[in-house]
């Protein structure tokens, strides 16, 4: 289960250490707006998948709620068909969805994952609630 942080489902990004630093960053100062998880992951944790208007509490390596997140959309697709405009939302250099699949496919192999152009892919958009940001300097 994803642990609760001040009420809410948490939200991970990357892996711990400087991953997740990096993008917790570019959420609260690069203008990253979604994210993409494996339907497999949800499965595994038992956890369900984001819905519209869910709010969530992005956390940091330490387990820090340091933003809040309200999601403004789901969909589940195949790996294949992911579009141009979910890479460009992620912000992290994707320029499009030939990059958007390299590099994640990459990421997720290299944490064990195997990943196939059918393998369902969960993209989350969102906001970040600026009334509610911490810092990351507490």
């Amino acid at each position: 289960m994803f642990p609760r942080v001040d009420g809410l489902r948490s939200i991970e990004f990357g892996t711990p250490g400087a991953s997740r630093e990096h993008l917790v960053g570019l959420v609260l100062h690069g203008g990253k707006r979604a994210t993409a998880g494996l339907l497999s992951e949800y499965e595994r944790e038992g956890e369900p998948v984001e819905h519209e208007g869910e709010l969530l509490a992005m956390v940091d390596n330490r387990g820090r709620h340091v933003g809040t997140l309200e999601v403004t959309r789901v969909e589940v697709l195949r790996f294949a068909d992911v579009p141009d405009e979910f890479a460009v939302a992620e912000a992290e250099g994707d320029l499009d969805a030939a990059d958007f699949r390299a590099s994640h496919l990459a990421f997720w192999t290299g944490v064990g994952e195997h990943v196939t152009d059918d393998t369902p892919v969960v993209t989350v958009h969102f906001d970040l609630l600026p009334e509610i940001i911490r810092t990351l300097d507490r």
